[in-house]
């Protein structure tokens, strides 16, 4: 027999069969050890948390198909950015405890003049309520802002609380801007009655487009905002320069208005002033008469109207706040004139920011501090806020007392609190969307009525004097 014949070079064929043989064990083994890898991260990976939801008790879930058209529209509900400063978290806590609701969404700010200890107490307290932790609805932001008052920074911590509050929650319909001097004069049920009657896309704030004397003194000074860029506190920066008003679009800022009073002098309206984070007012007293004029950077605003501001594909939100960047006391600009050069948004202005103020005429510096004289005044307003409250004032007490209905370290009493009132009456909920209303939705109502008649609503709008 003869065998193959091999040509030089060329390994056995038993080599061949060893060496395929060997290639195959290499496959499957590399293949098994991959498949026990996977197989033992899957098993080893945690789930990811799951995210606690709210309380079934306080949102019940909507029948797809109801019996019966509701008599009563559907409660809206309120974003607010609850600001303060350096020991100004018990007053935050207090302000938060007057305004909370369930269906409201609250961001808690502390800036960055106060300590982090402070901010951590702050949510600490924040998660030792109950019903906040069943409603899901109460944040504080961790890592602070800055701003300067008669800066530009107000404006970046006020959008930024915004957009944190759009992330947050998709039902949203209005945002509020307080600060730890805020207060409200009628309670959440009776604010979120009115506004369910209310078209969502309005928008309440003062404004005017008459300049006068801000040309010289606010308008065309240039500034340097610290707050913008340095982490500590640092004087703000004038330069010696000034610059032109722009001719792209009409400045509207926080206007002068008379509050059921009578009309005073272009003279007397100098003396008003603008403040970040408040409205600014004075009251001056002639015999009986009482005359209330303010200056504004408080607001209420609509959600479409935040988002266009932050997300929006319109160019204009983001052109007026570079302009606005080196401007004084900025933030009572910017608002009305974004909402005053939109076509989209100058239909739907309100001229009044529906808050209480006032500030003492023969010091154009010095904010008129709110106490119990002022309390049948501001009460028979019809405002739904009022501002310049001092630390724990007796009057505060009084409102908590006769308006509000709430006890010390409670939130105010609503339709959705089912517990007994001689025992914690919010300690049992129900559904958030029963309200109570009370006598504060009847003064709110007047307010609103006499503010949207045919007769100053649309005249009041925008108008270029």
């Amino acid at each position: 027999m003869q065998h193959p014949i091999q040509s030089p070079g060329t390994p056995p064929l038993t080599a061949l069969k060893d060496h395929s043989r060997g290639t195959i064990s290499v496959i499957i083994a590399t293949s098994f050890f991959s498949f026990v890898f996977i197989l033992s991260l899957s098993f080893s990976t945690s789930p990811a948390p799951v995210q606690p939801q709210p309380d079934p008790f306080l949102f019940p879930p909507r029948p797809t198909f109801p019996n019966k058209i509701p008599s009563d529209p559907s409660p809206p509900s309120i974003a607010y950015l609850i600001s303060g400063s350096s020991g100004d978290s018990g007053r935050i806590l207090r302000l938060l405890f007057a305004t909370y609701h369930p269906k409201n969404h609250y961001l808690l700010h502390l800036d960055s003049s106060a300590p982090q200890s402070d901010r951590d107490r702050l949510a600490v307290s924040v998660q030792s309520v109950p019903v906040f932790r069943a409603a899901q609805n109460v944040d504080v932001i961790g890592r602070a802002d800055f701003s300067y008052p008669k800066g530009s920074s107000p404006i970046s911590s006020t959008l930024h609380g915004a957009s944190i509050l759009l992330k947050l929650s998709k039902n949203w319909d209005w945002f509020i801007n307080l600060n730890a001097a805020d207060y409200p004069l009628v309670t959440q049920d009776d604010l979120l009655h009115i506004l369910s009657y209310l078209p969502k896309d309005l928008n309440f704030l003062n404004h005017t487009s008459y300049i006068g004397w801000r040309e010289s003194k606010k308008l065309k000074p240039i500034i340097v905002d610290p707050g913008l860029y340095l982490s500590e506190k640092n004087p703000m920066f004038y330069t010696s320069q000034k610059r032109e008003l722009p001719s792209a679009f009409r400045l509207f800022t926080g206007n002068i208005y008379e509050a059921n009073v009578q009309y005073l002098g272009e003279e007397d309206c100098r003396e008003c002033d603008f403040e970040a984070y408040a409205v600014v007012a004075y009251i001056l007293r002639v015999g009986s008469a009482a005359m209330l004029f303010a200056c504004s950077t408080f607001f209420i605003l609509s959600r479409n109207f935040i988002e266009f501001c932050i997300l929006g594909v319109d160019n204009l939100p983001r052109t007026l706040m570079m302009y606005f960047s080196n401007t004084l006391s900025s933030l009572s600009n910017y608002f009305p004139t974004i909402l005053c050069n939109s076509r989209q948004f100058n239909k739907t202005v309100v001229n009044h920011n529906l808050q209480y103020v006032a500030f003492d005429k023969p010091s154009k510096e010095n904010r008129f501090p709110l106490n119990s004289t002022e309390f049948h005044v501001m009460i028979r307003s019809g405002a739904a806020f009022a501002t310049q409250f001092q630390f724990d004032d007796p009057v505060l007490d009084r409102i908590d007392r006769e308006i509000l209905n709430r006890s010390p370290g409670e939130v105010v009493p609503g339709g959705w609190c089912l517990g007994d009132p001689r025992n914690s009456t919010c300690s049992v909920w129900g559904n958030a969307d029963f309200l109570r209303p009370g006598s504060g939705s009847s003064r709110l109502e007047k307010h609103l009525v006499d503010l949207l008649s045919s007769g100053k609503f649309r005249t009041g709008q925008c108008i270029v004097e």
